[in-house]
């Protein structure tokens, strides 16, 4: 695929995971520079988002991990909580998976991720997650 190609494949999955949420975050990016959100789209979900050899369900749990583990993230784990749920994700499995993040990431990035769930849940009017265990 040319560069066009591989933007216009990529805005397709970006759309089908983020929504509007990552279509905001290119915007974001259109006065300081273009071509980043131009590589958001075609290399990241245009190559990366698209392969076949995971699920977006997985791929969101691994960069919710990965998100969280570096901090500092709070802006992309907004976007990527939805995109979460947008894929098939429930509350109680991405709040595992932050709590899981602790273990390797920190309590303090941990609980940074989770407020940032939290306000996701919240703005999408879902019920608060339950302890199972």
């Amino acid at each position: 695929m040319d560069r066009e190609e591989r933007y216009t494949y990529g805005l397709t999955v970006l759309n089908e995971v983020d929504g509007e949420a990552g279509q905001r975050v290119v915007a974001s990016l259109a006065d300081v520079s273009p071509e980043l959100g131009h590589q958001v789209v075609a290399w990241a979900f245009g190559d990366m988002y698209a392969r076949p050899e995971l699920s977006p369900r997985d791929r969101q749990l691994v960069t919710l991990g990965v998100l969280t583990a570096l901090g500092g993230c709070e802006i992309e784990l907004d976007v990527h909580v939805n995109a979460a749920l947008n894929v098939g994700l429930t509350t109680t499995e991405i709040a595992e998976a932050l709590l899981h993040s602790a273990v390797y990431a920190g309590m303090p990035r941990a609980i940074n991720a989770t407020l940032v769930a939290k306000k996701v849940f919240a703005e999408r009017g879902l019920p608060p997650v339950q302890n199972l265990s």
